[in-house]
This record gives C-alpha cells, sequence and structure tokens, in this order.
C-alpha cells in the first residue's frame, strides 16, 4: 500500500466510509480546520477504533486500545507530563535491558513529537510505536498523569481529600480510587506477583502479593480505604457490588505495559469483610516451549515415550498452583500441527491457545467436565485435555475417551505419580480397566530459583550431607541464596519445576491390573532406580538452580536418605 496515501482516500478503499461522507467530512475539514480523521469520528462516520486499526495496518504499527490499557510507571518517569500532553503521546512500557520505550501516539508520522521525543530519551533509547485513538490518547494522557502516579501518592491524595470533604459533609474519591485499583494493578503485574491479595483486617486492609511462591505483604491501608476499592475491583469484574454475604467469581482483562494480562477474581466473605483475591494470569509467560521447561536427558526421553503413544491417559499430578496447566499448555503446543484436532475442557481457559478448540466449563456454561467430555468425543477430536480429573464420572469419561483411541491429558490431585494410582481407583475406577490405557503420569512442584547474580557457593554441611544420603568425604559444592538489587534482596528470582516422570510400561501395567499395593510399586520403581520429585530436586540443587533448604521447604527428603540407605545395605 502506498504510504503517501490519504488518509481519506485509505478509508474509502477499505469501504469503512463512503464517497459521500468523505465529501462531507471534507467540506467539514475546510471550515474546522481539524485532521480529517478526527472529522470523521466527530460527525459519527466512523469509530476511534476503526479509524485506530486502520491507520495502524496503513502504517504497519499495532494498534493498542488504551481503555483497557494500563502504562508501567517506569515508562511514564521517563516523559514529562508537559510533553506528553503538549505532543499527544503516552508511554506504555519501558524494557531497560534493550533500552526501548513503547509509545503510543495518534499520528505515527508526526516527525516534530518523534523528534522531541528523542531528545528528552538521549541517544540510544529506541521507540516502538502503538498507534491509539485520538479520543483514547486524550483521556489515557489524563487518567496517567494525574496529580498522583505512585500508589502512595495517590494514597496521600485520598487521604487529604477525604479529611476535607469531612470538614465539608461530603466524599468524592471515585477518580482516585480508579487510579489506586489500576497502580495496584500495574504494580504487582511489575512484581512478577502471581496473585494479588485485599484482607480486610479489624483495623486496616493488609495487601499482599505472591510472588516466586511466598506471600509478602506490600502495603497496609486504613480500613476507610476498603469498602471503595472493593466496589472498584467488583465493578471491574463484573460482580455484582451489593452481594457481600456470598462467594463470587470474576475476570477482569487488561493490557498492562503493553502486554494482555487477565485477572481471576474471588471474593470471599469473612469476619472484618470481603476478602478478595486476584489470580494473575500473563498470557506471554503462561506458554513455555517444551525445550524451555528444564527437563533433563533421562525426563526428555521419558515423555517422548508418553507422547509416543497414540492413544492413552496421562496425568499431571500435584496442588494447586503447581504449574500443571502451564506444562500441559506446553506439551500442547508441541503437539499443534494441521494433522491433528486438539479440544480442551477447562475451568476456567487460563491462556487462548491458537488453532486449539477450547471450551470453558463451569456454573457460567452449565456444562461439567463429564457432560463436556461426552460432547467432544462426538467432534472428532485426536487429543483431549480435561482441565482436572475431580470425581468418578469425569475419571470414567476420560478413561471411556482413552479405550476408544484418543490421546488424553488431565490434571489430578496427588502427592507424588505414584500417588495418583490409588487416587484414581479411590474415585472408582477398575484396576483392570487402567491397565494398558494409561500411558505416564507427572508429578511436578515449583521451588524458586536462586539469584545468578548474588548466590553463593559453599561446600556442603555434615548435615546436608546426611541429609542427600552421602558421606561427609564426597560433600558436594551448593549454592545459598545472598541478596541484591536483582532480586530485591530476597536471594531468590523466579520460579523452576521439578518433576517425576513415570512411564507405565507391560510390567507395571501388569501389577497395577492385578491390583498390587502402593509398596509393591515403589518396591519395584526402586530397583529400577526411579528418580522422584526429590531426585530430580537433587539435580537442579547441584547444579546451582536453586538451594537445598529451598528443596526441603516445597518436596519431603526423607526419601534420598531411604534410597541411599538401602543402596549401602545392598552394598
Amino acid at each position: 500500500m502506498n504510504a503517501a496515501l490519504p488518509i481519506g482516500q485509505l478509508l474509502l478503499d477499505a469501504r469503512l466510509i463512503g464517497a459521500d461522507q468523505l465529501r462531507i467530512a471534507l467540506h467539514e475539514q475546510q471550515q474546522r480546520k481539524r485532521p480529517l480523521g478526527q472529522v470523521l469520528v466527530e460527525l459519527g462516520f466512523i469509530s476511534d477504533t476503526a479509524l485506530r486499526d486502520a491507520l495502524a495496518a496503513h502504517c504497519g504499527h499495532p494498534s493498542v486500545d488504551l481503555a483497557s490499557t494500563l502504562a508501567d510507571p517506569a515508562a511514564l518517569s521517563l516523559v514529562p507530563q508537559a510533553l506528553a500532553r503538549r505532543h499527544r503521546l503516552l508511554p506504555l512500557e519501558y524494557r531497560a535491558a534493550e533500552r526501548t520505550l513503547v509509545v503510543a501516539i495518534a499520528d505515527t508520522d508526526n516527525v516534530i513529537a518523534l523528534d522531541r521525543l528523542h531528545a528528552e530519551l538521549g541517544p540510544g533509547t529506541r521507540l516502538e510505536l502503538r498507534v491509539a485513538a485520538d479520543v483514547q490518547l486524550e483521556r489515557a494522557i489524563e487518567r496517567h498523569y494525574g496529580q498522583a502516579i505512585t500508589i502512595d501518592d495517590i494514597v496521600r491524595e485520598i487521604e487529604q481529600r477525604s479529611a476535607r470533604h469531612a470538614a465539608a459533609g461530603s466524599r468524592d474519591d471515585g477518580p482516585a480510587v480508579v487510579r489506586l485499583v489500576d497502580a495496584m494493578l500495574a504494580e504487582a503485574v511489575a512484581n512478577r506477583a502471581s496473585d494479588l491479595h485485599f484482607e480486610p483486617e479489624a483495623g486496616y486492609l493488609r495487601i499482599r502479593q505472591r510472588i516466586d511462591g511466598t506471600l509478602r505483604q506490600v502495603r497496609a491501608l486504613h480500613k476507610s480505604f476498603w469498602p471503595e476499592l472493593a466496589v472498584r475491583l467488583k465493578v471491574m469484574a463484573g460482580l455484582d457490588i451489593a452481594e457481600s454475604r456470598s462467594p463470587q467469581d470474576g475476570r477482569i482483562s487488561l493490557a498492562v505495559a503493553g502486554r494482555p494480562i487477565d485477572f481471576r477474581v474471588a471474593t470471599q466473605p469473612t469476619l472484618h469483610g470481603e476478602n478478595i483475591v486476584l489470580r494473575i494470569l500473563d498470557r506471554e509467560k503462561g506458554i513455555v516451549p517444551l525445550d524451555a521447561l528444564g527437563l533433563g536427558d533421562m525426563q526428555r526421553n521419558t515423555l517422548d515415550r508418553m507422547l509416543a503413544r497414540p492413544e492413552g491417559l496421562i496425568l499431571v499430578t500435584g496442588p494447586t498452583g503447581s504449574g500443571k496447566t502451564t506444562t500441559l499448555y506446553s506439551v500442547l503446543s508441541h503437539l499443534n500441527t494441521e494433522a491433528v484436532n486438539i479440544m480442551t475442557l477447562e475451568d476456567p481457559v487460563e491462556y487462548p491457545l491458537a488453532q486449539i478448540r477450547q471450551t470453558p466449563i463451569g456454573d457460567a456454561s452449565r456444562l461439567g467436565f463429564a457432560d463436556g467430555v461426552r460432547a467432544l468425543l462426538r467432534q472428532d477430536p485426536d487429543i483431549l485435555l480435561i482441565g482436572e480429573i475431580r470425581d468418578a464420572d469425569t475419571a470414567q469419561m476420560a478413561l471411556r475417551a482413552a479405550l476408544t483411541g484418543h490421546q488424553v491429558f488431565a490434571t489430578l490431585h496427588a502427592n507424588s505419580a505414584l500417588g495418583a494410582i490409588p487416587r484414581l481407583l479411590d474415585i472408582g475406577l477398575r484396576a483392570d480397566l487402567l491397565a494398558g490405557n494409561l500411558s505416564g503420569i507427572i508429578a511436578q512442584r515449583l521451588v524458586r530459583r536462586l539469584c545468578p547474580h548474588c548466590r553463593i557457593e559453599t561446600p556442603a554441611s555434615p548435615a546436608e550431607c546426611r541429609l542427600l544420603g552421602l558421606p561427609a568425604e564426597r560433600a558436594p559444592r551448593l549454592f545459598a541464596p545472598s541478596g541484591c538489587a536483582e532480586c530485591d534482596f530476597r536471594g531468590y528470582r523466579g520460579r523452576i519445576a521439578i518433576m517425576e516422570l513415570l512411564y507405565i510400561d507391560a510390567e507395571l501395567d501388569e501389577q497395577i491390573g492385578a491390583g498390587a499395593r502402593p509398596g509393591v510399586l515403589r518396591a519395584l520403581l526402586r530397583r529400577r532406580s526411579h528418580a522422584g520429585l526429590a531426585g530430580d530436586g537433587l539435580r537442579r540443587v547441584l547444579d546451582g538452580s536453586t538451594s537445598l533448604a529451598e528443596l526441603a521447604r516445597v518436596v519431603d527428603l526423607g526419601s534420598l536418605t531411604c534410597d541411599a540407605a538401602e543402596a549401602e545395605h545392598a552394598a
């Protein structure tokens, strides 16, 4: 497309406006002395969104919906408010490692604005442009460059206004509360939090974030803040603001710092008011390539053997928040080709996957897992994912799908890979039907990753050697947390998965079908030197990815000592 094509002709060719509308707009433009695009919007001939998307497609830059986007405070701090207002631009995200600033602007050909921005940022900073609608841009600049940007500033503003309004017998903190909620959500995303907790106490509101699997308090506010904050969160999540005595579930979708973020909102009535927890789902980080899961060579070979079977049931076990869904999405993305039909049942759908048919279930859809599997089997699937096996009906339908030649993936709450078998039997499945139809079981946990910038190397102590089942003369070098600015002085940054992969071969099949007790199965795996969760965790401790103390926090290391003692006795 010709880059110099006038906007009127561009919209006409795209059939977004008609020739008569363009002629009227051109006449109005001569009288109003305004940009043609603004005139078309003001006349009602085209929407802001349609104009924005057409301009984005024409100039080759992505578009951005500022109505559902939160800007990164770090990016806002780089661009003065006066410059943003004068040249109608909004910084959205700053990637320090790449020295790149993402900027929303209505006219990407505004050379003067871009030159002024480059001069403000200094040499070496690269700009990534996003096309925004004019009206949205004006509102977003006002929203983000208000009288306060930081959370502490907004809190002080609300407190000062409350004091003035109390003296006058009125109260109007609505706009400030909106900015406060937006800032808290943006801060949680910037801190890589997986959950954001709003917890009312008797005299104050406690706000905590779950970062790398552990909760930390980030702020405490006076209890008077909570009613308006709760109403704002419930409005954003589409919940009933008048209902405070029953639990509610909702969802918020926003673009934070240029990234699509989903917040799953759950309310719970407590003694001091409604408790609200937001699960933060970052779509860009939720789908990890299979090669990035950190599997060892033997583990990857075991997984490939599971996936090579064209039918059968593959289970992923672990507690809530152990990364089961992320692992399953990685596997599905690996298997996703034009030759297969992959369908899922999830409660809810956490991350959308291209070319995969995903079905949300729950109260809103009036569809359960068991009924959903029955419906999916009529859709000619090759691969099925069942979000969770919760009851006998779901387990039987999952097994029936595996029996009829489908590859079925599902999650199950169990403490270990081997522990999934008695769990399935307890639900109501028959041992003779499991035999031959269970391809493999994966158990996993998440442990915190040591910060690579400040971890310290130390020799293992005698107590650690005993825990590892090693003699003191073979003491390995271990790593421990220290703390630096990169990890917020915590010693850890990010999390990694430790996994136990159990491939169900013919011998295990025979034992399961015969109803062998768990002790017999454990003895069989021990003879094969099967590495459980503790064994894989030890691998990550020895390669410096995590610490022994962190591993002991997540899994029971007693199995390592038992295995070492049995090996020494056998020798």
